[in-house]
């Protein structure tokens, strides 16, 4: 093989790799808008998240706030309401699970389902689970927290179902304390 042939191939080899390499990068640059309209918007982004000031909330008072669509109980709890809530035996539960993922905890226990170690403010979704009525509170029902008007359902001052058709107890969404004065959502 002469110096000329040798030469050659690799000339025919540069614009073989050359003219592969354009074509991967004009096939992702058609490709990747296609793919970048899968994200969400950033007015959906911005909802993700949102900070509730929580410095007027006076004990055995509930703030309520809506979050993705959805109205937010956060009640700050009196101590008559945590001994109560924490004196419930959970064989007294049909539903024995927390439903926090604020907590490792897994079972339905008041320290569970509460966003502080002291049970003082408890956050939850505030819709009843039977079929998505939005239950009062302010001690409502039979069991001193929430009841839900339409069906019949009694929660506690924990959210946990007691009584009536909802088949478990009130979710509660993912939050966490900035600092003293603020909790954020999502």
């Amino acid at each position: 093989m002469s110096h000329a042939e040798d030469h050659a191939g690799t000339r025919r080899d540069f614009l073989y790799y050359a003219t592969a390499g354009a074509g991967a990068v004009a096939a992702g640059a058609a490709v990747w808008p296609l793919v970048n309209q899968m994200n969400p918007s950033a007015d959906v982004q911005a909802l993700s998240s949102i900070f509730i000031d929580i410095t007027s909330v006076d004990p055995g008072t509930q703030l309520t706030v809506k979050f993705l669509g959805k109205p937010v109980f956060i009640r700050r709890r009196t101590e008559a309401e945590i001994e109560a809530a924490r004196a419930t035996a959970l064989s007294d539960l049909p539903d024995q699970t927390s439903g926090n993922p604020n907590k490792a905890g897994t079972d339905a226990s008041d320290a569970n389902r509460t966003l502080d170690d002291a049970g003082e403010w408890l956050v939850m979704i505030g819709v009843c689970t039977h079929l998505g009525c939005v239950p009062i509170g302010d001690g409502a029902g039979e069991f001193g927290g929430w009841f839900c008007p339409c069906h019949g359902s009694h929660y506690d001052e924990a959210g946990r179902i007691r009584k009536g058709p909802a088949p478990r107890n009130l979710d509660i969404p993912l939050a966490s304390f900035v600092d003293d004065a603020t909790i954020k959502l999502g």
